[in-house]
């Protein structure tokens, strides 16, 4: 019993640091694309080819990739992976050093193929490692670490991009400046590589020898990856638009927006600690609630570090917290009930961003993160539900490729801003949680016999 709780701290360390660098790597190039619209003065669709760049790499290679598993295994999926996010970080040194927006593009995909690996093996990893009523726990708390890395990324972006960024400064200059923060990530997933190389994980990959229907035959787990499509679509496309849309629609400066960034991708970590209490096995209600007052503790400072310690933005955003936490009391600690719960206010407060100003859009805006937060765990555990083990890398890298709705909807919310507005723009995330909602009270109980 020792043996097996050892082998399982082990693993959800390893695949919490895990989800914690690709969460990092991908919200810096989400936020970036802000960064990159100022350098070489695109429009909002222009820049936004830099998510596209990012997610299609999952239409591009997932499949591949979930086959290729079942051949080395997860630890080398996790060091091919690992590595390959290096050589895309260091890749734009020369591409700032030129700059070439062509090349900025060809560094993210590379990037993006790493993370491609790591997320197509870390998803199924986590869900088959311990309970499958307790899956959705897990994968809630992982991404909760990812969701750190989500909130630290932005801010990152605002304190050593955005600061002392002035309109006088050069092209080349004005690239300059995202050089060391890639070489850092570079040098950084080398050596967790190098580390994982020499550690012994636990191995996931028994199951069922029974010879079953091909996972395309599963409805719930198609619709699931559909889900998946629109609920990445709709928060890369929020969080590629809202550091504009703060700066333009709200009036604020582009330094403090990229601190409110942070928030919205923090909201995200708050709700899905929230989610690895409720949706775990824990029956000990002192002990679950005393979690959950920590984490509104961890929003309460959290908001305020990111905006240099403004206590009373740290306030409302632990006030939100609440409001997300008294949400989930709705969904009972059922994945499907509280992902119902979760895209409806989602919807509801992105059609409230689009039709309102100043405060109230500031944070209806923001607060969609809180609310995207369970999302991906919930749906990727409803979407492979009843799957032996032997299936769930095939039906990961299904599920991973249709995450490429993170190129596809930024692009319509980056046409539409160009076009009508940015505020117009968030009407094409609504219709996104929409679905997501219609999965999680339909779509997810759809099975062939």
């Amino acid at each position: 019993m020792e043996q097996k709780n050892a082998n399982y701290g082990l693993g959800m360390t390893v695949f919490g640091s895990i989800f914690f660098i690709f969460g990092f790597a991908t919200t810096f190039i989400i936020t970036l694309s802000g960064k990159v619209k100022d350098i070489f003065a695109l429009t909002e669709f222009e820049a936004q080819l830099l998510s596209f760049a990012f997610f299609i790499t999952y239409a591009i290679i997932s499949i591949p990739i979930g086959l290729y598993i079942k051949k080395i295994g997860y630890k080398s999926a996790l060091i091919a992976g690992l590595l390959l996010m290096a050589a895309g970080s260091f890749l734009f040194f020369p591409a700032a050093t030129v700059p070439s927006f062509p090349l900025f593009l060809a560094a993210t995909f590379v990037l993006a193929s790493g993370v491609v690996f790591l997320q197509t093996a870390a998803n199924p990893y986590v869900t088959a490692l311990g309970s499958e009523e307790s899956a959705g726990g897990r994968l809630n708390l992982v991404q909760a670490l990812n969701s750190i890395a989500t909130m630290v990324a932005p801010w990152i972006i605002a304190v050593f991009i955005f600061t002392g960024a002035s309109e006088m400064l050069t092209a080349v200059q004005k690239a300059q400046t995202v050089q060391m923060p890639f070489i850092i990530i570079g040098v950084i997933v080398v050596l967790v590589a190098i580390a994982i190389f020499l550690t012994k994980l636990p191995d996931v990959s028994g199951g069922s020898t029974q010879e079953r229907k091909s996972v395309w035959r599963y409805p719930h787990m198609l619709l699931g990856a559909l889900g998946i499509f629109f609920y990445v679509g709709a928060e890369v496309g929020i969080g590629g638009l809202i550091l504009n849309y703060l700066k333009t629609s709200v009036n604020i400066d582009p330094v403090l927006a990229g601190k409110y960034v942070a928030i919205y991708w923090g909201g995200a970590m708050v709700g899905r600690f929230f989610g690895s209490i409720m949706l775990s096995n824990m029956t000990d209600n002192v002990k679950k609630y005393t979690y959950v007052g920590l984490v509104l503790l961890l929003a309460l400072v959290s908001g305020s570090f990111v905006t240099e310690w403004s206590w009373n933005i740290g306030l409302v955003f632990m006030g939100v917290a609440v409001v997300n936490f008294l949400f989930m009391q709705f969904g009972k600690g059922n994945a499907g009930k509280s992902l119902a719960v979760f895209a409806l206010v989602a919807a509801a407060l992105a059609l409230i961003t689009s039709f309102t100003t100043g405060n109230i859009a500031l944070w209806t805006v923001i607060s969609i993160g809180m609310f995207n937060s369970i999302m991906f765990p919930n749906i990727f555990t409803l979407a492979v539900k009843d799957l032996d083990p032997g299936e769930l890398s095939t039906a990961s890298g299904i599920i991973n490729t249709l995450i490429f709705g993170g190129a596809i909807i930024p692009l319509i919310m980056g046409k539409v801003a160009d076009v009508s507005g940015y505020s117009l723009a968030f009407i094409v995330p609504a219709i996104c949680y929409l679905y997501i909602f219609f999965y999680a009270v339909k779509g997810s109980k759809i099975r062939k016999a």
